[in-house]
């Protein structure tokens, strides 16, 4: 130990590396100031330090570094910080408190999308797009600076041009409220965001009314549809489109298959990575087989349905999806053949577990549900009637289904 002075700091040798390369640190205690001491590392960095028991537990906290701070600088402010120690303050904890008072909404968005690691890319983009579209002048913004009337101006601003959109930013918003309040607390263990300023519009009933889409195709365009598909000239996108109707599934599970999901000897197929992170496991009707025979015979890369422009899979074909559109009389989008499959099933007397397995919902207030063990050969038959109804109807135009007319119940 000694007086840690100018001179005597200038002197100190840089530790050296670990055999790894790692670096490493030695430290220097000063005789005049206990708990007063300087950090030298490998790297040449000189760091002064105070190092004290506060509530029971040896604290170490940074004063600055040499060259940025004197000798007698980096005393003063020892001094200074021991004091406030003395009187029962605790610096470390101060800090803390500082640096989270000081955070802005950017960084709260940051901080929240790694601590939130079930976020799937898509969902992490579309926050993104909210944050960055919608509030990209509030991002350097510090939280506790965002005001409830600060908000309810921005989602009216917002709204007046794009509704839905007003309310995804929104919900997005008050996840990242929510997570800093839970996160950021005082030294007492209080949040320091005392309230969620997003709450407001509940407060006032001011979130935009949104009708859930109730399109589809209906029975008597299903031929027209297929026709429309029999057209496109990338077979790839048309065999997509036929699978995400004759299956049902959301518009990336299907596009992200590879062949490693698909059974041939089984017949069936099985997705892992799912929206509600439930393993999905379909069978594989003939017409379903016959496409995938083909595209395994037509492709040499790992996904089912590969993009024509990397070696990735299909993105979401809006050229095609145009194309067929032309010929109905609105346009689709690829939910709605997800919506034309779960209505085809449930005109059809699909039992009710059985189409929730076909969908792959999920309850978790349906204890009855938790008892059932899921069988892929329990749907087989489901499918295969779906599948002869969409079929039939694309080789013969609306058939009378004998139990009920889908041309005129859709």
């Amino acid at each position: 130990m000694a007086k840690l002075t100018k001179s005597y700091i200038d002197r100190l040798p840089l530790p050296p590396k670990k055999p790894n390369g790692a670096a490493t640190q030695s430290i220097y205690r000063d005789d005049a100031i206990p708990g007063f001491g300087i950090l030298v590392g490998s790297g040449g960095t000189k760091s002064f330090f105070i190092e004290k028991r506060i509530n029971g537990r040896v604290k170490r906290m940074s004063l600055g570094r040499y060259g940025h701070l004197t000798p007698t600088q980096a005393r003063s402010r020892a001094m200074e910080t021991l004091g406030e120690i003395a009187t029962g303050k605790d610096p470390v904890a101060q800090k803390k408190v500082y640096q989270a008072q000081q955070i802005t909404l950017l960084e709260a968005f940051e901080d929240y999308l790694d601590i939130r690691k079930d976020l799937k890319p898509g969902t992490i983009n579309n926050y993104r797009k909210c944050l960055d579209g919608c509030l990209k002048d509030w991002q350097k913004k510090r939280l506790a600076d965002i005001s409830k009337d600060q908000v309810e101006e921005r989602h009216r601003e917002i709204g007046q041009r794009a509704p839905a959109r007003a309310n995804n930013t929104m919900r997005v918003l008050r996840a990242v409220f929510n997570h800093a309040i839970a996160k950021f607390e005082d030294e007492k263990g209080k949040p320091l965001l005392s309230f969620n300023p997003v709450d407001r519009l509940s407060q006032n009933r001011a979130w935009y009314r949104i009708e859930r889409r109730r399109s589809f195709i209906k029975s008597n365009e299903l031929k027209d549809w297929y026709e429309a598909t029999l057209n496109l000239e990338n077979e790839v996108s048309r065999d997509y489109l036929h699978f995400v109707l004759l299956t049902g599934l959301r518009k990336m599970e299907a596009a992200k298959l590879t062949w490693e999901n698909i059974d041939f000897k089984d017949k069936s197929l099985t997705i892992h990575d799912t929206k509600n992170k439930m393993p999905h496991s379909l069978p594989l009707t003939d017409h379903l087989m016959e496409i995938l025979i083909r595209r395994k015979a037509c492709t040499r890369y790992q996904w089912v349905f590969p993009s024509p422009v990397d070696n990735t899979h299909l993105r979401e074909p809006r050229g095609s999806i145009k194309q067929v559109s032309q010929v109905l009389s609105e346009p689709f989008t690829l939910h709605d053949l997800r919506r034309t499959f779960i209505t085809i099933a449930e005109s059809l007397d699909i039992p009710a577990y059985a189409l929730k397995q076909l969908l792959n919902h999920k309850d978790p207030n349906d204890v009855t549900a938790g008892y059932i063990i899921a069988s892929t050969e329990r749907i087989r038959e489901p499918m295969n009637k779906i599948s002869r109804y969409i079929v039939d109807h694309w080789n013969n135009g609306a058939l009378e289904n004998p139990k009920n007319s889908l041309s005129e119940s859709l």
